[in-house]
């Protein structure tokens, strides 16, 4: 089987990684790649939101099976104008990809069919949204409509801080359209899960479970991030709490998006917060999640192509799929100033000998070739992912694989899956 993956961080070089171990695969293409995906496919100079590139580099090479790891394009329809095109793809339509592209229409949606969510409101005028939340109270979290690259959720601890908040958003504008709206929600206490499922619009299974870490410091403090460091599985999610999400939000949403004329094909990931009530969503991403994305696939041991086709063109789907005893931990390595603005291009060393750790893969999210060189070429660089006989054995032997790699002002968290 021909396949194209689009992307090019770490998320889509743990597929890449994983698509490659395919006995079913015949070729594999990426569009861009990165240096680390370019160990397993042949990269093609195409950006992620060039779908009619993608398309056309798509016939011209007789791929069978096209998989998009980011969740821009998917937003932007690239899933119904390849498929108006004759061609196999994974993903969900522009329609059902809404369920992340908006965090009103998915509320919207949760609040209509009685998927378990925080109580909450929508805005587009600064002042109605403040009055809301002195009704609610502090704390509360902010959340811009559209995409804001994992950045867009502000938890506010005071009614100041929300303020604040929505005047970055809808006064400064500092998420473009994306903040245009506003979701003002009550603040949920618990502890947080990413929770995968695979859909073929008729059938959904769970396709694995983790635990993110988005605050870029230790002990969850500073901003919150695209995600420092994901665990898999998550020790907080027992079998019958996973029987539960299935049973209360992962069909309940399938068969809501259905009723809603947007029926459902690809990757749905719901994060959810596991409070004294029972799971409720903190909100809903429209593909694989990235840190999560590294420490589940590094567990599955079945196969991921004849899955991820089988989702993309409507057939059955397995009653479960088969996973690997122990558990798998990434450690994200960021650059200095990041979530904020950080420099490039500077050398990166110790990826070989990470990697010669056994049982450790050092994935790229944010890399480059310069003159011959690895250099980093974005905020979250590179995730040092292990698989372990336990959560503990997987973090520590990460941590190891953290201490043979060096670039200048690098930083990450250390407390990655040692939560208690």
């Amino acid at each position: 089987m021909r396949v194209l993956l689009i992307g090019g961080g770490g998320r889509e070089h743990a597929l890449a990684w994983k698509l490659a171990q395919s006995p079913r695969l015949s070729a594999l293409y990426a569009a861009p790649g990165n240096p680390g995906i370019a160990r397993h496919a042949t990269c093609v100079p195409i950006k992620a939101d060039r779908i009619d590139a993608l398309a056309a580099f798509a016939e011209r090479e007789r791929v069978d099976l096209t998989v998009v790891g980011p969740e821009a394009p998917l937003v932007a329809g690239i899933v119904d104008l390849f498929q108006s095109r004759g061609l196999a793809i994974f993903g969900p339509s522009r329609a059902a990809a809404a369920i992340e592209g908006s965090k009103a229409f998915a509320k919207a949606l949760m609040a209509k069919h009685g998927i378990p969510t925080a109580r909450f409101r929508t805005f587009g005028e600064p002042a109605a949204a403040r009055g809301y939340c002195r009704t609610i109270g502090a704390p509360l979290v902010v959340k811009a409509d559209g995409l804001a690259a994992g950045k867009g959720a502000i938890v506010c601890a005071t009614l100041a801080e929300a303020d604040e908040a929505i005047a970055l958003c809808l006064e400064h504008r500092a998420f473009g359209a994306a903040g245009a709206t506003v979701v003002v929600e009550e603040f949920m206490r618990g502890e947080e899960a990413s929770f995968f499922a695979l859909s073929s619009g008729a059938e959904v299974i769970p396709l694995g479970v983790a635990q993110d870490h988005k605050r870029v410091y230790d002990g969850d403090q500073g901003p919150n991030t695209g995600g420092m460091g994901a665990c898999s599985p998550a020790p907080i999610v027992d079998e019958p709490t996973a029987a539960l999400v299935m049973e209360r939000i992962i069909r309940p949403t399938i068969r809501a998006l259905a009723a809603e004329g947007r029926p459902y094909r690809g990757l749905l990931y719901a994060g959810l917060m596991l409070t004294s009530k029972g799971p409720k969503v903190v909100e809903f991403n429209c593909r694989f999640g990235d840190p999560e994305c590294q420490a589940v696939l590094m567990r599955l041991a079945d196969d991921l192509l004849p899955l991820l086709h089988a989702a993309a063109t409507g057939a059955a789907l397995p009653m479960s799929v088969t996973w690997g005893t122990g558990a798998a931990v990434c450690v994200v390595l960021a650059s200095q100033g990041y979530p904020g603005e950080y420099p490039t291009g500077l050398p990166i060393a110790g990826v070989d000998e990470a990697e010669a750790l056994p049982g450790v893969v050092v994935f790229h999210a944010g890399t480059a070739r310069k003159d011959g060189t690895l250099v980093t070429a974005g905020g979250r660089v590179l995730g040092v992912t292990a698989r372990g006989d336990s959560v503990s054995a997987a973090t520590d032997l990460a941590y190891r694989g953290v201490d043979r790699v060096c670039f200048q002002g690098m930083h990450y968290r250390k407390d990655i899956a040692r939560r208690r």
